[in-house]
């Protein structure tokens, strides 16, 4: 027994040391190519996993879940943590309307797409639809890590991604439920689940966060300024481990924790003195779960149904990037007036919304259930990760330029001025 724990604990150490390698190899690989990153270790997990089964982790096993839990978690809280309330506060008309009317939206157009392409029934095409609708934090956060666009369009795309995970979460379940219990859809029920779920996160994380910020930034009760790193840990999995207990949105808890705890100054809290540390550490781990997730993503992708459905999950997925993509940012953002969107903002918008480790999770969760057709929504949502993150998040710098809504580094604009001012 004692030998069996000690070979689970060396295989375990062995995974995550390969993939680490693996991942800071690929990491300087994307950097040299000037790709995001999650595209190059979802393409090294996809030959290392099914290609050359090096990684033979599967979806189900405890370590990917921990992986992909944890990971999230982290990588949402790192993101609400480096958005700005007063940022918010301007585009929140914007925010409300992707991430609610936006992955319904999704869900209605990609739906009858997957219905018309695969023959299969309406529950079941907006099942498979609602499996994808939500725009992916764990993808796009990573992306804005190295591609620096304008605040408010990289707030709004970011917030979007954690809002409307609840929304796609909460629809899936729904029709799920529909699909298996053989009862049609009940309006009402879905809209009090959707409110229970993300206000009851928005709470959690709100209160986990503003007690240990107090204990760590107040100039008197901050009895733990000198665990500053590990208490921002400590929020961020307590909100997600809280709220998911109490059956609320864990993630849309995490984000919340991180937006508070990022924000302590307008509840008159400093940590000027632990930013740079905190800021140092936050990176460094963002990265590392970014590697493990991804890896392990590209290392689980099923080849054998992707090729059995390939073309209409690859039809399925156009019509997702280049229709209800687009129809959903200009019902949804053009409306606000308060904004004012230009059309170089909306069309990155449209372009920005890649798919990965929620819905992933989603289409685990539904071919472990055995439910039928459950081949169909797995090609479909790993078709969508592939495409999403391969074309659009390895383009994501090259579009920005192109609609000049990137911006210039610094350190790189104040010596292009002072090599002008040496002429």
């Amino acid at each position: 027994m004692e030998s069996s724990t000690t070979e689970i604990i060396h295989h375990i150490l062995i995974l995550l040391l390969f993939i680490i390698t693996v991942g800071m190899l690929s990491g300087r690989l994307a950097s040299w190519l000037r790709l995001p990153d999650v595209a190059v270790f979802i393409i090294a997990g996809m030959v290392l996993g099914r290609g050359l089964h090096l990684i033979n982790t599967a979806s189900s096993s405890l370590i990917n879940q921990l992986i992909l839990t944890v990971g999230s978690a982290l990588i949402l809280f790192d993101g609400g943590r480096n958005l700005r309330l007063s940022g918010l506060k301007k585009v929140w008309i914007t925010l409300s309307l992707l991430s609610v009317p936006g992955v319904i939206i999704t869900t209605g157009v990609v739906g009858a797409a997957v219905h018309f392409l695969f023959g299969l029934d309406w529950i079941l095409s907006f099942l498979a639809a609602a499996v994808i609708a939500s725009t992916d934090p764990a993808s796009i956060i990573p992306v804005f890590k190295q591609v620096k666009i304008k605040e408010r369009v990289r707030e709004t795309v970011e917030s979007e991604s954690a809002f409307n995970d609840a929304t796609g979460s909460i629809l899936t379940f729904a029709l799920l439920a529909a699909v298996t219990g053989g009862k049609s859809l009940q309006i009402g029920t879905m809209a009090w689940d959707f409110v229970k779920t993300a206000v009851g996160g928005i709470i959690v994380g709100a209160v986990v966060s503003i007690v240990l910020t107090y204990l760590v930034a107040h100039f008197r009760l901050g009895v733990l300024k000198d665990y500053t790193t590990i208490a921002m840990i400590v929020v961020a999995l307590s909100s997600y481990l809280i709220g998911d207990t109490l059956h609320v949105s864990g993630f849309m808890a995490t984000f919340v924790a991180g937006l508070i705890w990022g924000n302590a100054d307008t509840m008159g809290l400093s940590m000027d003195d632990k930013l740079e540390e905190t800021g140092t550490f936050a990176d460094n781990t963002s990265v590392m779960m970014r590697m493990l997730i991804f890896i392990l993503l590209g290392s689980q992708v099923d080849f054998r149904s992707l090729g059995d459905y390939f073309w209409p999950s690859l039809a399925a997925v156009l019509v997702l990037m280049f229709i209800a993509r687009p129809l959903t940012v200009l019902l949804c953002a053009l409306p606000d007036r308060k904004v004012k969107w230009s059309w170089r903002e909306l069309l990155f918008m449209m372009w920005v919304r890649e798919t990965g480790v929620i819905p992933a999770a989603l289409s685990g969760m539904i071919a472990g259930m055995g439910l039928a057709h459950a081949g169909t929504i797995s090609a479909v949502t790993f078709m969508a990760i592939m495409l999403t993150i391969l074309l659009q998040a390895s383009t994501t710098g090259l579009v920005a330029r192109k609609l000049g809504l990137e911006i210039k580094p610094v350190a790189s604009t104040t010596a292009a001025a002072g090599s002008a001012d040496e002429k």
